[in-house]
């Protein structure tokens, strides 16, 4: 089926919901909640709305809305029956409460196919942009006064616009969408620049995030897991990991799950926007810490995460963090973890070594790809959920 065609049934399936939905809103007001007898009027012609409403909902897996609003003079009834008996009415209210817990089901279903209908294109059209963005840019300068217009920004509103066909009312809730378009629309150098720089990172983010929602399972083979796990199994099991399918935004949003994992940190909170100015605080945690005796105290961490692949993290940006480190607060700051998914120069770990030895504050705690690698290891389920496994 045309994906077009099929996002065109969709959006009328989502306004035909809603239609629904205000009928139930109206309709519930009358649904008897004790003993009663009679009908209404009113209600009567939203039961009749109602039931025009439903051939509205095409099936999805095999399953729609069928039933009709209840008769209120049956449940009135029936409240009095299990009154003469002497039984709560369960039964009873779970039937005044179906038509509602009918329509959470079916729209959960539906953004749910909405999702699986999206995700392969998606995926295309944010990896055409990746692509599409460097060679937009080129040169350009941040000149306020010159529009930068060529087949590149052209196709790059063209994706993004389609993004937006693809996600529906989802996308205005996508951090910086509304930023990216009014630096389109203005399209003059420095507002590619922050498209580049600001815009996207966090608008991708926000599309990965949508493509796949906390119920969508991560792709898996379609093996039976424990046969597989009792045959001849080949080759070995590796700590890397392809930390280039990250980028600066995904690396920080790793860390921030992978330190909520981790028991003795509390109030893990992510400081600062992605690539912001002040690169010195990522984010911040409380790192509890406990003594043979029961003690028991917290110090307040700071940690910067530097996606660096193609060069290693030196002495002079550990010296420039530690230093900053002295001015943050309050609270005053303990510690600094600096994670990096590329590695540290020998001159790094010297001067973190040294100063860690003579007792200066913050302690700085260096943590190359290596030390994530095997934080990873143990928490399997974070790394896949980052498409990292």
């Amino acid at each position: 089926m045309d994906l077009e065609e099929l996002l065109r049934a969709m959006d009328r399936t989502a306004a035909n919901l809603k239609k629904l939905d205000s009928v139930w809103e109206r309709a519930m007001p009358f649904i008897p909640t004790g003993p009663q007898r009679g009908s209404d009027a009113q209600y009567d012609d939203l039961r009749a709305a109602w039931a025009d409403l439903l051939p509205g909902l095409p099936k999805i897996d095999g399953w729609t809305i069928t039933e009709p609003l209840p008769d209120i003079d049956d449940m009135g009834q029936a409240f009095i029956d299990y009154l003469d008996i002497g039984e709560p009415p369960i039964a009873v209210h779970a039937a005044g409460d179906k038509p509602g817990t009918d329509l959470a089901a079916y729209r959960y279903r539906l953004d749910r196919a909405r999702r699986r209908a999206a995700r392969s294109r998606l995926e295309q059209l944010v990896s055409a942009v990746d692509a599409a963005l460097p060679t937009a840019l080129g040169s350009t300068e941040r000149n306020p006064h010159e529009r930068l217009e060529n087949e590149h920004t052209e196709y790059i509103e063209a994706a993004i616009g389609e993004i937006a066909r693809l996600l529906g009312e989802h996308a205005e809730s996508i951090d910086r969408w509304w930023d990216l378009h009014r630096h389109m629309r203005f399209s003059q150098g420095q507002d590619w620049h922050d498209i580049v720089a600001f815009d996207w990172p966090a608008v991708r983010a926000g599309i990965e995030a949508q493509s796949f929602g906390d119920s969508d399972p991560l792709p898996v083979p379609d093996i039976d897991l424990g046969q597989a796990a009792s045959g001849n199994l080949t080759g070995a099991a590796t700590l890397a990991l392809p930390w280039e399918l990250l980028n600066d935004d995904g690396f920080e949003r790793l860390l921030y799950d992978l330190l909520r994992d981790i028991p003795e940190h509390q109030n893990v909170e992510w400081l600062m926007q992605t690539r912001a100015p002040d690169r010195g605080r990522d984010l911040s945690m409380d790192r509890v810490l406990r003594d043979g005796s029961g003690g028991v105290r917290t110090e307040r961490v700071i940690v910067q995460a530097k996606h660096w692949r193609s060069r290693s993290v030196n002495a002079a940006a550990v010296s420039e963090t530690a230093t900053a480190g002295k001015l943050w607060g309050p609270p005053l700051v303990r510690g600094i973890v600096i994670a990096t998914s590329g590695r540290f120069t020998a001159d790094a770990v010297s001067w973190a070594e040294r100063h860690n030895s003579e007792g200066n504050a913050p302690y700085i705690d260096l943590w190359p790809d290596s030390r994530l690698e095997t934080l990873l290891a143990q928490r399997p389920h974070i790394a896949a959920a980052h498409g990292l496994k």
